[in-house]
């Protein structure tokens, strides 16, 4: 059984689901996303869809619509984020505030009154009291929020992505890996704080720190913005990341003092949203393949974690532990973690010129076939339906990258589990299996709070547009309608019952296979 004060929810990045209104007031032009996907170069490339999200589902203005639709499946739970641009869209550059720094990092940042009232002036006011209303409505519906701050977009005066792109990170304005991006993010939790503390308890810095990482800075021609090969690039987002989550951890809890829900156990909690991923070396016996794996789960999964818990800040990702890389200051800076689970990979290792010129161990290669590498609507070389997307169905991964993720001693909500599935076949299994695999979890080791699918209704996928569906509602483009999917039937019965049925479970096992590999 499920505990009886599980969150049960969903969760919602804005861009992927607030523009969209027919009359298009609630367009946001102004953030490295826009532009990336309104790109004419990226187009015509392919590296975007062609897909527009001002054509989107509307959550701005049909947001109760959508909170109506959550409660009547039985959650309690609901995670969103704050749209920067929206809130700041004009640069916060001028504004200066107190820092501190030991040896190259920043260690400490601190706002006074002053300091929030100059911020205040430049915030939209409007966009702020909507997203008041949008929380207050959540509230008011018994939902417990989870406030998260940066979920992938950037502020266009903060990222220029196809300038950052076209010189290869010479100009900019760079987004996460300029060095101005840790001092900006801390004076937007700080004024997010200021403005929402009385609303919400349980906060995260950033969502899928790892991600934005490495889609942006690992791969020429890629779908993320920047879109670029930069090795120098991806070290210096990931220590900027730790840098700004550290600042903010410490700004919020500063500032946030009210308590807004009874359930919490402090005023501010504040987490990181982290996606996870179990790497499987291709061939166990293999020592190349091993240290592949090894060396991915540590860039990927453990990374960032090291840094805001141990106070490791592997700033030349050898995975070597050196004592220039120990901060004191950036130990136990996390109070939750959040879990985004979808898929596997499955790693070959190779030795290559390119190894030794960034100074890694081993150059990882991800199998095709396994994990986020397959062919869509297919199976996997294990055997295994893939979504629509191509990722292979593994639920067994979720405990896990749990496991990795209890290492680090804190609470953990699962904040992302979902599958893209537009004709609603593998859905309903994907929930049971994913979902038995907690509740197992859970009974062995009590350290997961909470599930939050991804996603309610159907939105806008990226660079990949509207064309992956992973709502639990389908959503009519043209009249915004949303209309129910069999999945949210599942989905509405485990919570109700607080266990997953054997019938979903041998329902779910007919089509999804144990794994060959």
């Amino acid at each position: 059984m499920f505990p009886k004060n599980f969150l049960w929810g969903v969760s919602l990045a804005g861009f992927q689901f607030e523009m969209g209104d027919p009359e298009g007031r609630a367009i946001d032009p102004n953030t490295d996303w826009f532009v990336w996907v309104h790109d004419e170069s990226n187009i015509k490339r392919g590296i975007v869809s062609g897909d527009l999200p001002e054509k989107g589902i509307d959550y701005w203005h049909r947001f109760r619509e959508d909170h109506d639709i959550a409660k009547s499946l039985g959650m309690n739970a609901y995670r969103l984020n704050l749209e920067w641009s929206r809130i700041f869209p004009r640069p916060t550059f001028n504004i200066n505030i107190h820092v501190e720094k030991d040896e190259s990092l920043l260690v400490n940042a601190s706002l006074d009154e002053e300091d929030l009232a100059k911020l205040d002036e430049l915030a939209d006011k409007s966009a702020v009291q909507h997203y008041r209303e949008v929380i207050m409505d959540l509230r008011e519906k018994g939902f417990i929020v989870i406030l998260n701050l940066v979920h992938f977009t950037l502020p266009i005066w903060l990222h220029d992505p196809i300038q950052a792109r076209a010189t290869n990170l010479k100009r900019g304005p760079l987004g996460y890996a300029d060095p101005r991006f840790p001092i900006e993010f801390v004076k937007f939790a700080a004024y997010a704080a200021w403005r929402f503390g009385d609303l919400v308890d349980i906060w995260s810095t950033f969502n899928e720190p790892s991600v934005v990482a490495e889609a942006g800075f690992l791969f020429k021609n890629g779908k993320f913005p920047p879109g670029l090969f930069n090795f120098d690039g991806y070290r210096k987002t990931l220590v900027n990341i730790a840098q700004a989550h550290v600042l903010a951890y410490k700004i919020i809890k500063s500032i946030d003092k009210t308590k807004a829900y009874p359930e919490t156990s402090s005023p501010a909690e504040v987490g990181i949203i982290h996606n996870m991923i179990p790497f499987h070396p291709l061939d166990p016996r293999r020592h190349l393949d091993v240290i592949a794996a090894r060396f991915s789960d540590h860039l990927h999964n453990r990374w960032i974690l090291n840094a805001v818990t141990r106070g490791w800040v592997d700033k030349d990702t050898n995975m070597k532990e050196e004592p220039s890389e120990m901060y004191a200051a950036y130990k136990d800076k996390v109070d939750w973690i959040g879990v985004n689970y979808y898929s596997r990979q499955v790693v070959h290792g190779k030795r290559n010129p390119l190894s030794f010129i960034l100074g890694i161990p081993v150059f990882p290669e991800m199998v095709k076939g396994y994990g986020n590498e397959c062919v869509p609507d297919s199976y996997s070389m294990a055997g295994r339906p893939t979504s629509n997307f191509g990722w292979e169905i593994y639920p067994e991964g979720l405990a896990e990258v749990l496991d990795i993720a209890a290492g680090y001693g804190k609470p953990i909500i699962v904040t992302e589990n979902g599958i893209a599935d537009r004709e609603d076949r593998l859905r309903p299994h994907f929930i049971a299996l994913h979902l038995k695999t907690l509740e197992e979890y859970i009974q062995e080791k009590n350290t997961v709070k909470g599930y939050l699918h991804w996603a309610l209704v159907d939105n806008y996928e990226w660079a990949d547009g509207f064309r992956m569906k992973f709502g639990l509602y389908a959503v009519d483009l043209e009249s915004k309608k949303r209309i129910r999917r069999p999945s949210a039937d599942v989905l509405a019965e485990i919570i109700r019952e607080g266990y997953v049925p054997d019938k979903y479970v041998k329902e779910a096992l007919k089509v999804i296979k144990p794994s060959r590999q």
